[in-house]
């Protein structure tokens, strides 16, 4: 523990007073996991813990990153502050809190804020930086994270997360800030003013947009129902709002739509795991739902189950991506609508198959980096130049956006759509799930999956980076006696094929390995930005889906026994 910054706190004047008292419980272990380090101010913002500490998410923290950003904004000019800077908060503890405080510190530099009334969608946080012309965002989520946690994301003029050379310049601006806790905001009464509520004028220009992407708005809706959970989080509003707008018959899991941020009513709030459905699964069964819709707590990811066969199967990111795809390409093709260069983003991480049926309707596939700061970026480019014009994007982590008025991963958006072609395959006598196996049995049998090791505090950061580091020197030649014909190398821009070693080029500089291998599968690893964790994403091709299956078992295993 860093003895000397746990003593400047705990005599600190300006220490919150809940901090001072829990800073006075904590036992030696909790306190140096608290103060071993600084929270990192990354280029996805920060998240972490709520709690007192250097390594938390508390006001003096919160402070220290508005602080940077407020210098970031002065230092582009008058201009800049004046635009000013959205806020939006979700359902956690201390959210409310935390937004209205970074609006104070950025009144205290003379830059108005437009906060929120009440909890809103990221997504809904991305639009309105643009539809009120701000110069930047702030949203206070930890999205899908237990409720033990707490984030801080930053958004620039776009509407788009901070990508790495724009959040270097707050990052810079934030490790300069000396001493956190010397930060106040006592405001007076000109300082007050900058601070703005806004609410249903953009939640109405958002719906509008929400509701414009509809490829079929008039198809008959009456011979499907839907189960919908926000998990407790910001979803709950506008997703009932948008279906019952477009005539969808669905039924809330109202124990779940309450803000509640213990999220009592969950087992977890991320649809990545099941835990998130299983009392939206009660309703389906009661109410002989066709699909459930789960939505994270900040309503940027949507988790899909459908029932087939009379049993409901949870799909995963990529499948859900991947009939999403075939239901949007096919429908602009067949309406004539499909734009003459047409591009798909997804990233280094997410699945072969929706590559694949992009290819099939003439779209180009360009993959990032995991975040969707980086599709975000592409898009703004695009936009400009109109080289190639945006059709979808998509990550394996059950996020995607149709649209891109939005800049970032959009739920609503996605259980709109979803809902469309669940209305649309029915009336062929199709579930959701039927689809995706069609796309299988057209373009091969894939199994997707993740697996990750948690490792939490200061010895878990070090393992996970030995993990990456003794990947990287080991030049792995085979994985579960599978020849590796190729290995990229995102940290060190490097690709390695048949002996020989090119660079690696179009990505930012992160710590990911990914393996090819010669049955057509590969496997990626990462560390997580936003969890202790270590990531391990499979991508495995088989001969039918049992066979997919069963290597993917062996893969896991071999990977593994290998990271140890």
């Amino acid at each position: 523990m860093r003895t000397e910054v746990y003593e400047f706190w705990k005599q600190h004047p300006n220490l919150d007073p809940s901090l001072k008292s829990e800073l006075e419980t904590m036992d030696d272990a909790a306190l140096n996991d608290a103060f071993y380090t600084d929270i990192e101010f990354g280029t996805a913002g920060m998240r972490g813990l709520l709690g007192v500490g250097t390594n938390r998410i508390n006001l003096h923290t919160i402070r220290k990153a508005n602080e940077g950003f407020a210098r970031y904004i002065e230092s582009n000019g008058e201009e800049a502050k004046k635009r000013g800077v959205a806020i939006g908060y979700d359902n956690r503890h201390m959210s409310y809190e935390f937004a209205m405080d970074s609006a104070k510190v950025l009144a205290k530099h003379g830059i108005p804020s437009y906060v929120f009334a009440s909890l809103r969608p990221t997504p809904e946080l991305s639009f309105a930086v643009r539809h009120l012309h701000c110069f930047g965002g702030i949203m206070v989520t930890a999205s899908h994270n237990p409720k033990e946690y707490n984030g801080y994301k930053l958004y620039d003029e776009k509407g788009c997360q901070l990508v790495p050379h724009l959040a270097k310049q707050v990052i810079d601006r934030v490790n300069a800030v000396e001493d956190p806790l010397a930060i106040t905001v006592d405001l007076n009464k000109e300082q007050e003013a900058l601070i703005h509520v806004i609410g249903e004028e953009v939640d109405e220009a958002y719906y509008e947009k929400v509701m414009g992407i509809q490829l079929n708005p008039q198809i008959n809706k009456d011979d499907v129902l839907i189960v919908f959970t926000p998990e407790h989080g910001t979803a709950n509003i506008p997703v009932k709002e948008l279906y019952t707008r477009c005539g969808y018959h669905f039924v809330a899991v109202e124990e779940q739509c309450t803000p509640d941020p213990d999220f009592s009513n969950t087992p977890t709030p991320n649809p990545e795991e099941k835990g998130a459905y299983e009392l939206a699964l009660q309703y389906a069964k009661k109410a002989d739902a066709d699909i459930i819709l789960v939505c994270d707590p900040d309503a940027d990811r949507m988790g899909v189950g459908v029932k087939h066969h009379g049993e409901y199967v949870l799909l995963t990111g990529n499948q859900s991506g991947s009939v999403l795809i075939e239901y949007i390409f096919s429908q602009l093709k067949a309406k004539g609508e499909m734009p003459p260069h047409p591009v798909m983003f997804n990233t280094v991480v997410t699945s072969d198959l929706g590559e694949k049926i992009a290819a099939k309707y003439g779209v180009e596939t360009e993959k990032t980096l995991t975040g969707f700061k980086f599709i975000g970026e592409k898009v703004a480019q695009y936009e400009i130049n109109n080289e190639k014009q945006y059709v979808f994007g998509y990550e394996e982590s059950y996020g995607s956006l149709i649209s891109p008025f939005v800049r970032d991963k959009d739920a609503p958006q996605a259980c709109l759509m979803l809902a469309e072609a669940a209305c649309y395959y029915k009336a062929q006598g199709k579930t959701l799930v039927d689809v995706l196996y069609g796309l299988y049995e057209e373009l091969g049998y894939y199994e997707e999956s993740q697996t990750s090791l948690t490792l939490k505090g200061q010895e878990g950061a070090e393992r996970i980076k030995a993990i990456l580091t003794d990947l990287r020197n080991s030049d792995l030649s085979q994985i579960n006696g599978t020849k590796v014909v190729k290995m990229e190398d995102y940290k060190e821009a490097v690709i390695k094929e048949n002996g020989a070693v090119k660079a690696l080029c179009g990505f930012t500089s992160s710590d990911v390995l990914k393996y090819y291998l010669e049955d057509g599968s590969w496997i990626a690893i990462r560390p997580s930005g936003t969890e202790p964790k270590c990531k391990f994403y499979y991508c495995i091709k088989g001969d039918s889906l049992a066979d997919a299956h069963e290597k993917t078992v062996r893969y896991q295993k071999a990977m593994q026994e290998l990271t140890q």
